[in-house]
């Protein structure tokens, strides 16, 4: 399975989203006032330039001598008299021309046709032109500036709009599957949406609660009423294999009629520790001595074994103890053995015991892939799963480890056996 794309947080994407927009919005602003800075430009130098040329015009009319007298920056060049224009004027179309270099120097230039003449009049630009760009980065700096500070102010906006969202998202990832009574307190700041999720989910909590509640009892009911006739069966079981002239074949009937109702027992005892809750559990739990219980349960499985032509043999076995519920430490070393034992052909299992509360089973199966342990994991991680064979099944002992905070693992060598792992300490130690 590919790993899902981390998501970016919807305070990242309200506040690029902004800037990105209020960018946007400044270089719009920038440009259009570029845009109307050149529009209006050239409408005062068309203007000017004309004044001037009409002024030209009406003195020629009145005085035929009239002789115009160019300055620093304006000259009049004039198709009948005076010096020819500039090579880079003389091929322009009449009109105004801005942004032309003569000399190397900018200048703006009207070129109209009067009279059977043609006039060209030039102005010197280049100062103005200077300082236009020094507006320019006056006014790229300011909207530069005026971008950091709305994007600081965007920023803390979005933080304070975002804070009672975030307040609410860390009180919903601290709420714990196994506590009853959980609700989730509305921030102070926050909106009438945030209002409605919190009233939602506090009423999903409640409607849960009232469900688990529902589960344990019928769980605690129904496993208290199994207990009467099961207690029955093996008490019955027990007196007919007390008379000494039962037949062989009855014998042994009788005997798997005992090793089933006692089975039946621990499963409901197991019921029963997962209808409880775990903090209840220690009101129930005794100190156990692991080093004298597994050679108990190794020896209640050899008929199982023997069956399948493999030997059972315990490991030195180092002094250990742990406090747990002694039915349910029984039934889930019981089942990872007799797992073991329904997975394996021949050869010989080993129970070993590490110091402080760790039982290893190694069996000589035929191990498992990789694949195989994933999909153990999967099906231990959703709780759940199909039960194959006898006992439990790894569905409930995997609800039993998290229930009690045990911990189990499976490590398999392919063609070699499959070890497992049952830490009985893992609560003692977190």
């Amino acid at each position: 399975m590919t790993r899902e794309r981390a998501k970016s947080s919807l305070r990242r994407r309200i506040l690029l989203g902004l800037l990105g927009f209020t960018a946007l919005l400044s270089v719009a602003v920038v440009a259009q006032g570029f845009i109307v800075n050149e529009h209006v430009e050239n409408l005062v130098w068309q203007t000017l330039l004309e004044s001037e040329l009409d002024h030209f015009d009406e003195r020629s009319r009145i005085d035929p001598h009239y002789h115009w007298t160019d300055t620093q920056s304006i000259k009049l060049y004039d198709s009948r008299s005076g010096p020819a224009p500039p090579p880079s004027l003389r091929r322009l179309s009449p009109g105004v021309h801005d942004d032309m270099l003569v000399d190397g120097v900018e200048h703006v230039v009207l070129v109209r046709d009067s009279g059977g003449r043609r006039l060209t009049l030039s102005l010197d630009i280049s100062e103005l032109e200077t300082r236009e760009f020094d507006m320019a980065l006056t006014i790229a700096g300011s909207a530069i500036t005026t971008l950091l500070l709305l994007a600081l102010l965007i920023g803390l906006g979005v933080n304070r709009l975002m804070r009672p969202l975030s307040t609410l998202a860390e009180r919903i990832g601290g709420l714990r599957p196994d506590q009853a009574g959980q609700r989730v307190d509305v921030p102070h700041a926050a909106s009438a949406e945030l209002v409605v999720i919190a009233d939602a989910l506090n009423d999903y909590l409640r409607r849960h609660e009232r469900f688990v509640e529902r589960e344990r009892a019928f769980i605690d009911s129904a496993s208290h009423e199994l207990r009467t006739p099961i207690s029955v069966i093996a008490g019955a079981t027990e007196l007919a294999l007390d008379q000494p002239e039962l037949a062989a074949p009855v014998r042994h009937q009788l005997l798997r009629i005992q090793r089933t109702s006692q089975d039946v027992e621990r499963l409901i005892s197991l019921l029963l520790v997962l209808a409880k809750d775990p903090a209840r559990l220690a009101d129930a739990s005794d100190a156990i001595a692991l080093d004298q219980l597994l050679p108990e349960i190794v020896h209640d499985h050899r008929p199982l074994a023997d069956a399948k032509d493999l030997r059972l043999s315990l490991a030195p076995l180092p002094p250990c103890e742990v406090v747990a519920p002694l039915p349910i430490v029984q039934a889930a070393i019981g089942n990872l053995l007799r797992n073991a034992i329904e997975h394996s052909d021949r050869g010989e299992i080993v129970v070993r015991l590490q110091a402080p509360a760790t039982v290893i089973i190694d069996d000589p199966g035929h191990g498992m892939s990789p694949e195989e342990i994933s999909a153990i994991y999967a099906r231990i991680a959703r709780g759940g799963g199909e039960r194959d064979g006898g006992g439990i099944g790894l569905d409930l002992i995997s609800r039993l480890c998290e229930h009690l905070g045990w911990r189990l693992r499976f490590d398999s060598d392919l063609g070699r056996g499959t070890r497992t792992t049952l830490d009985l300490g893992g609560r003692e130690r977190r």
